[in-house]
């Protein structure tokens, strides 16, 4: 007995010392909060995850750009294309995570069909996200875009607004402080949680669920070969997290895998 306690302590002692520690950006809400739980996940494979929070969409891109982080989860394909072709950053997608169906929020509505005419609509002023947020009202016949504008159209690619409203562009983490002025606000999953909005049950329309933005892991090119990198995959899609996403948030996020 002396002998095995003393073999499975060098054992422990031996994935201690080969233990990689890394550092991971995320956004509030859900993504930290899973981030949390792949933390948990990965530290008996030998992966020490420390988990940054930004508080906005653009920084992390950049802090893994720097080198000052080794991965991030934050953002969906269309974001991360955007991102690079706009600031040149040499990142690559190593994995994807879940998605987040964008919600349509009100609280002087109950129905789109009573939105009035010159209403205020609030967006993300990003422009995958604020494309993202019109395609929405598109599917939902509010309006109608210019065709071939993709998946980044802006409301200068408006064809149809026969309501004539009006949109405000703001950041994203402020559009659930917009819901007292503007007539609705379309957001992010994960800023509606962090608010305390529930996607589900105080949505008044949500994204179709088979949209293409899912959500990813990203690191810097280059690096996508690095063990850790397969590590920190395995954990974010194991059936420990799958099970924390479809218990904690019941519908409002889908995992990918």
């Amino acid at each position: 007995m002396l002998r095995l306690t003393t073999f499975v302590s060098a054992i422990a002692l031996s994935t201690a010392a080969m233990a990689q520690d890394i550092t991971v950006g995320v956004s509030p809400g859900e993504h930290g909060e899973i981030m949390e739980k792949v933390a948990e996940v990965a530290a008996p494979l030998g992966l020490n995850i420390e988990v940054i929070e930004f508080s906005d969409y653009v920084v992390p891109n950049q802090a893994l750009a720097d080198g000052d982080l080794d991965a991030n989860s934050f953002q969906h394909r269309p974001y991360l294309e955007n991102h690079m072709n706009d600031r040149g950053f040499g990142l690559v997608e190593v994995g994807t995570t879940i998605t987040t169906p964008m919600g349509v929020y009100s609280d002087k509505i109950e129905d789109l069909a009573d939105l009035p005419e010159g209403a205020q609509v609030a967006i993300p002023n990003d422009p995958t996200n604020g494309g993202r947020a019109l395609l929405i009202l598109q599917d939902l016949g509010i309006i109608t875009l210019t065709e071939g504008t993709g998946l980044v159209p802006s409301p200068l690619d408006i064809a149809d607004n026969p309501k004539g409203l009006r949109f405000l562009e703001l950041d994203a983490a402020q559009l659930p402080r917009t819901l007292a002025d503007a007539d609705i606000a379309i957001i992010n999953t994960n800023y509606a949680l962090a608010s305390g909005l529930s996607p589900r049950g105080d949505s008044i329309a949500m994204e179709k669920a088979d949209s293409p933005y899912v959500n990813i892991l990203v690191v810097q090119e280059g690096r996508e070969a690095e063990p850790w990198v397969q590590t920190l995959v395995e954990a974010y899609q194991s059936p420990e997290v799958k099970a924390f996403i479809d218990e904690k948030y019941e519908g409002a996020v889908i995992t990918s895998w």
